[in-house]
């Protein structure tokens, strides 16, 4: 069956058709549960059907998961790494479809949709090689004719629980470092992105197949909060990572713990860009339009509070407010747009209740403020003047709103940028050494993410993303993120044939 649009026929080739399963279960695409429509944010109109995954395929999906562990465990870590970079070179020749897919369902210009794919490609080029650098330490030891060692062993299988924004990259940050380390992974994508989760996982199988590898290597749902329930509480699943909301994290947090499994959360972002006296001020303006505009303000890491200092505040406002002016909103598609809708029609909805409680609360609109009148979920991007002590400044509204305000000292701005629950990212600019290394010092931004004259977005993927407090603790992609993905065994060999005991131990 053909698609309803013929802009929609490229879909094709990336193996998605007007009616998909959604769930691929040991090899086999199927799925039991409801029936749900992929929406296109820009119209609310349909792309295409998905059958949803019930519990039963989950379970079915599971045992054959389970076993495939056993196999994969045992290949050797530099073989794991081709089959990802044979992925990594499967995503290259489906590169512009993937990302045309990204912006057209998930709302995102097509810069962006086509860079995010590119993310999980340079994942793919990062874990290869990782997949030779699985090190363990040597120890000396205290005993004579004794050896100490630490042993990297797989976890077995990983749960990546993902979100709408980055419908595809977290699961790139995920699973190619939890492949490359001997695990077999289960995703569920977001719900709202079920073409995203099936075309990516065709392409996944596809590299298996080849290698004539256990299919169930890599298992995949469309479904709803059952399915991301039943993989909190699998005692099967090893680590469960999960990107969403802060509220919503702490209950899955909560439900891993309660069976000792471990967790990874990357929650919520409430991020400052602080600029000094001395900053460039034309790098700071270029640096917030992309950090609070970009993804029409869905990014975990997009820019919702801007710190200026009382001397340029002005000077400084008013040339973000004249490119604010300027700023394109349209079609993600087209060539030009730098503001694509929102993604959903209840995100629109959640955009104006969050303008009524900032005026509420005393802000003050300086641009924007309001919904646009079209059949897609578009609004303006805004800027509003208010106090840093607001209580809705505390909280995080995904949309594009800026929260503007002036500070005097160094100190009270750190204290600002300190002052929310979520610890995520954060940017100051300024030229000046003695600035710039208390910012990233021990009493200087609390976030996982810190950073000089560039915005609070756009992470490269060598640096271990994440950030602290309600954002959750958690560190995916580079550094030594893949620890997490394994476990780690002391190991103490005897060589000899005395017994001596540690701590000089006298026992008989």
């Amino acid at each position: 069956m053909g698609f309803a649009r013929k802009e929609y026929e490229f879909l094709s080739e990336i193996g998605l058709s007007s009616r998909n399963l959604g769930c691929y279960v040991d090899g086999t695409w199927k799925a039991n549960g409801p029936v749900v429509i992929s929406l296109n944010p820009a119209n609310n109109q349909a792309i295409a059907e998905v059958v949803e995954g019930s519990v039963e395929d989950y379970e079915e999906g599971m045992r054959a998961c389970s076993e495939a562990a056993k196999t994969w465990m045992q290949v050797p870590s530099p073989k794991r790494g081709d089959i990802v970079r044979q992925i990594g070179d499967a995503l290259r020749t489906k590169l512009q479809q993937l990302g045309r897919l990204v912006s057209l369902e998930m709302g995102k210009i097509l810069p962006e949709g086509i860079g995010e794919v590119q993310e999980i490609i340079d994942m793919c080029d990062f874990s290869v090689g990782l997949s030779r650098q699985l090190n363990g330490s040597v120890i000396p030891s205290e005993r004579p004719n004794h050896a100490m060692l630490e042993m990297w062993n797989p976890l077995g299988v990983v749960g990546v629980i993902t979100a709408f924004n980055f419908p595809c990259a977290v699961l790139g940050w995920n699973a190619c470092i939890a492949l490359v380390c001997g695990n077999c992974v289960v995703w569920k994508g977001a719900p709202t992105t079920p073409l995203i989760t099936i075309a990516m996982t065709r392409l996944v199988a596809g590299v298996l197949e080849k290698n004539n590898l256990p299919p169930a290597i890599f298992t995949s749902f469309c479904g709803g909060a059952d399915i991301g329930q039943a993989i909190a509480k699998d005692t099967r699943i090893s680590l469960v990572s999960f990107t969403g909301s802060s509220k919503v994290g702490q209950m899955v947090q909560q439900t891993v713990n309660q069976r000792f499994g471990k967790c990874l959360l990357e929650l919520s972002g409430n991020n400052a860009i602080i600029v000094m006296d001395d900053a460039d001020i034309q790098l700071a303006v270029r640096s917030v339009l992309f950090a609070a505009v970009g993804t029409a303000g869905q990014r975990c890491t997009t820019c919702r509070r801007l710190l200026l200092h009382e001397s340029i505040y002005q000077i400084a406002l008013d040339q973000l407010l004249d490119v604010y002016k300027q700023v394109k909103i349209g079609n993600p598609l087209e060539k030009g747009t730098l503001l694509g809708p929102l993604h959903t029609s209840e995100s629109r909805k959640s955009f104006e209740k969050g303008i009524e409680i900032i005026k509420s609360q005393g802000g003050k609109i300086l641009i924007g403020g309001s919904v646009i009148e079209s059949e897609g979920n578009f609004v303006q991007p805004t800027i509003v003047e208010i106090s840093p002590n607001a209580d809705v400044v505390k909280e995080e509204l995904f949309a594009p709103v800026l929260y503007v305000m002036k500070f005097q000292t160094l100190q009270e701005a750190v204290e600002i940028n300190n002052s929310v629950p979520q610890g995520l990212s954060s940017s100051i600019f300024t030229r000046k050494p003695e600035i710039i290394f208390k910012w990233i010092g021990p009493l200087g931004s609390d976030c996982g993410i810190v950073n000089v004259n560039i915005p609070t977005n756009g992470a490269e993927i060598g640096g271990a993303f994440g950030g602290e407090k309600a954002t959750g603790g958690g560190r995916e992609a580079g550094s030594d993120s893949w620890k997490q993905y394994m476990r780690r065994s002391t190991c103490t060999i005897n060589y000899g044939n005395e017994l001596p005991l540690a701590q000089g131990i006298n026992f008989g």
